[in-house]
């Protein structure tokens, strides 16, 4: 019995993803909106810089035109040493912007093209946040983590059930894909009311279900989130920079939001 009840929770765990996985692919969208770079500057209405904080991530990040460019149709996010900033006491400055009160998704799919150039200690990120409720209670979407000049891309959920309760493997938290590492490369994520399904280039990656559990948390999807892009530099996952490496950047060709049709 104890066997036929492992055989089962097994299937259930390979199975589950796959037919969300295939529900997916039979969604039909439509683009409800589309930033492709072509001005020569930033649009402030639908972007903004993303401040300095205290966390890994953006305990760099900076205002400073030498982190930004709008070019050839590309948005151009780089991480630099600081000789460009007297005032400002951080070895390195990095860019990032993102469509906080500008922007947001509840249920659709989110696209990026981008080329990411490597580097010691480079981790840019296309992730997404809820436009309302602290972290980790109303989750966070990893549509692309990259560290150094790794030939994959990490695809990750975080949220109170994964983060505080440190539950994830039930189901699982995240994956990685392979990349493209010297070409432009398109990664997503379909937010459903029951799942969250990842790809690379149009290649399935895998799926995070939302499961029945007792637990709190498990799937706070669903409410406004928006579209953070970020040049990071170093950090407890990725390491320290290397100066002889920068400045490192990231070309940002376009972004798409979809919603389904027929909604």
């Amino acid at each position: 019995m104890k066997h036929k009840l492992l055989l089962a929770i097994f299937l259930l765990a390979v199975l589950i993803p796959i037919l969300h996985a295939q529900k997916a692919q039979k969604t039909k969208w439509k683009l409800i909106w589309k930033e492709d770079f072509k001005k020569d500057q930033l649009d402030k209405s639908k972007w903004s810089k993303v401040p300095r904080g205290t966390s890994d991530w953006n305990n760099y990040m900076s205002y400073h035109d030498n982190c930004y460019d709008v070019k050839d149709g590309n948005l151009i996010l780089r991480g630099i040493i600081n000789d460009v900033d007297k005032k400002d006491t951080a070895r390195y400055l990095t860019g990032g912007v993102y469509t906080k009160d500008k922007m947001t998704i509840k249920y659709g799919k989110v696209e990026v093209k981008a080329k990411l150039q490597g580097a010691r200690g480079a981790w840019p990120a296309f992730w997404m946040l809820p436009q309302y409720g602290d972290w980790p209670k109303g989750g966070e979407i990893d549509i692309m983590e990259r560290l150094n000049n790794d030939s994959i891309a990490y695809q990750t959920v975080h949220s109170h059930y994964t983060h505080t309760l440190k539950i994830t493997n039930n189901p699982k938290q995240g994956a990685t894909g392979p990349i493209n590492r010297d070409e432009y490369n398109v990664y997503a994520v379909e937010i459903h009311p029951d799942s969250l399904v990842f790809s690379i280039n149009g290649k399935h990656t895998f799926t995070y279900p939302r499961i029945e559990t007792d637990k709190p948390g498990q799937y706070p999807f669903g409410t406004p989130f928006y579209l953070l892009l970020d040049m990071q530099l170093e950090g407890s996952w990725v390491g320290n920079a290397d100066p002889k490496d920068l400045p490192v950047e990231m070309k940002i060709d376009w972004v798409k939001f979809y919603e389904p049709k027929g909604k």
